[in-house]
């Protein structure tokens, strides 16, 4: 009986599916508030929400080909199955599919960048430089424990802000501070992600933030991003930032919860449960945020 997958599964795989729901999040909460501001505009939005999709996509594809040729997957690796190191995928053939995901990524952003001008394109070269930067290239990113800035800078800040920007043409000071939770929660993801893999990238010479910090740091690092989120809510409510039906987000608290739980008391194989909540928790934030402000 032959397990190995075809070659649109093997890809199915490479695009880690259960990840992408983070990528959702920023773009959720960029539109929420430019919808407050009566400037939601459908198409942009959607174009955003693709972009985002695509440069999680392509970062993952990225880690994939990259990490097999540092030498950072072996079959000890604890995560989800990485093609390349499996053989189901050449590094010939996700290097092509690298090329295919980020240049649609940047036609998208094209039909932007005639919306909104230059800043979209620099913005735009930016995340996908850093996308392949993070596991790629001559300083990799994630290899000296600036992974965490990366995703917090572009799947949260970058995100909310830029998904903003598009359809308003300015960001305003809601959209620049509640770009910050999202962005905490995003971060967390690839915390619970570090931490699983910890001693598989102690011994490949991947020094991460987690391998830096170890396990209890990185449990720490964690439930301060996730209690920090959920914090800043009421701050900004107060601080008249943002509507009282910001206060929605906090119904997400029990994905939230659960996560945690699982990060302070499970380690290898069973975090990747942990990881697919800190996803679902950050769009559901963003959400119910939007809900919020419905009422």
């Amino acid at each position: 009986m032959n397990d190995r997958p075809t070659f649109l599964q093997a890809w199915w795989l490479a695009i880690r599916p259960r990840t992408l729901p983070a990528a959702a999040s920023g773009v959720t909460m960029g539109s929420a508030l430019a919808w407050q501001d009566g400037s939601f505009q459908p198409l942009p939005a959607l174009a955003c929400l693709l972009i985002a999709l695509l440069l999680q996509i392509g970062s993952n594809v990225a880690n994939d080909v990259f990490d097999f040729e540092r030498g950072a997957d072996t079959a000890e690796r604890l995560g989800p199955v990485r093609v390349t190191q499996a053989g189901f995928l050449t590094p010939a053939q996700v290097k092509r599919g690298l090329f295919v995901i980020f240049g649609l990524a940047a036609l998208l952003g094209l039909y932007l960048a005639a919306l909104r001008g230059w800043t979209v394109i620099l913005i735009g070269v930016a995340a996908i430089l850093s996308a392949i930067a993070y596991t790629g290239g001559p300083f990799p990113l994630g290899y000296h424990g600036l992974g965490d800035v990366f995703v917090f800078i572009f799947f949260g800040l970058a995100a909310a802000a830029g998904t903003y920007f598009v359809q308003v043409g300015s960001v305003s000071a809601a959209a620049w501070w509640m770009s910050v939770p999202v962005g905490l929660i995003v971060t967390a993801i690839l915390v619970v992600n570090n931490l699983r893999d910890l001693e598989n990238d102690r011994k490949a010479g991947k020094h991460t933030l987690a391998v830096l910090l170890g396990a209890r740091g990185s449990k720490v690092e964690y439930t301060l991003l996730m209690g920090a989120a959920y914090l800043l809510v009421p701050v900004f409510i107060l601080a008249k930032i943002i509507p009282a039906g910001g206060m929605l987000t906090w119904l997400s608290l029990p994905f939230a919860f659960r996560a945690l739980h699982a990060v302070l008391t499970q380690t290898g194989r069973p975090l990747n449960a942990a990881l697919a909540g800190t996803g679902q928790t950050a769009l559901l934030f963003s959400v119910f945020f939007w809900v919020g402000l419905l009422f």
